[in-house]
């Protein structure tokens, strides 16, 4: 584990493989482990002949874990993997972000087209805009004094995967409060490289890939089988069709 400096907080970060960098940006209340080496993602990347990066962002993992809400917006957030590419050294990558990480990845290739030569936006379709209708409860769910007591299922959901990582509460109820700012009719429409819309058939968090993918300029729905949004991560369709993308988008033996 390495870390690095961004404005004033300390990330993790790890990087394994070699060929063209992918900046793999995680979801909520999960971590470059979690969701990326846990998962076969990093295994995958490298497999097919990519650097894989991970990081943990503020908030999370073995990052810093400020408290206050406005130290979450996304294009903030956007800044530290930006930061992350300038300290590798690395000019130019593609992006693979879930969930809140897909939200980052958007912003980030909104505000820097330079930096992100393709972008999969997994687990996060037409949400992006219309913005997380569970979020309230989430926080709630993240303060309250007993898991006993949540009734609502998806802040029970992420109140225990907090409570299995080990997180710190209420750093991811701050997060919560912010980074899940939706994002810009029109700058979606803005979005200039390539961009793999991801989410499992039974994902009622994310919103359609569809309408998200018509709204891009170079968008590409791509509907995950028989998974939800917790359980489609690591699926195997997802991963062959992130690496059919990268292949036409940023294909391995390619200069960054």
């Amino acid at each position: 584990m390495s870390f690095f400096r961004s404005h004033g907080l300390d990330f993790a970060y790890e990087i394994a493989g070699r060929g063209p960098p992918v900046l793999c940006i995680h979801g909520f209340a999960s971590s470059g482990k979690v969701n990326w080496v846990d998962t076969g993602w990093v295994e995958t990347l490298v497999g097919a002949g990519y650097t894989a990066i991970t990081f943990d962002n503020r908030g999370h993992g073995r990052s810093s874990k400020p408290h206050d809400p406005e130290a979450y917006h996304p294009a903030l957030m956007a800044e530290d993997a930006v930061g992350l590419l300038e300290h590798l050294d690395f000019p130019r990558a593609a992006v693979l972000g879930y969930s809140m990480g897909a939200r980052i990845a958007a912003f980030l290739a909104y505000a820097h087209p330079d930096r992100v030569a393709a972008a999969i936006f997994g687990g996060m379709g037409i949400n992006l805009i219309n913005g997380l209708a569970d979020g309230n409860d989430i926080i709630a769910g993240l303060r309250a004094p007993a898991i006993e007591d949540l009734k609502h299922p998806t802040a029970r959901q992420f109140r225990i995967f907090a409570d299995h990582t080990g997180s710190d509460r209420e750093a991811l109820a701050a997060c919560m409060e912010t980074s899940r700012e939706p994002m810009a009719r029109a700058d979606v429409r803005r979005i200039e490289v390539p961009v793999l819309v991801a989410i499992g058939e039974a994902d009622e968090m994310a919103g359609r890939p569809e309408p998200l993918a018509e709204l891009l300029q170079h968008g590409q729905p791509f509907v995950i089988p028989r998974r939800d949004h917790m359980r489609a991560t690591g699926d195997k369709a997802f991963k062959s069709a992130a690496l059919e993308f990268l292949g036409r988008t940023f294909p391995a033996g390619q200069d960054s």
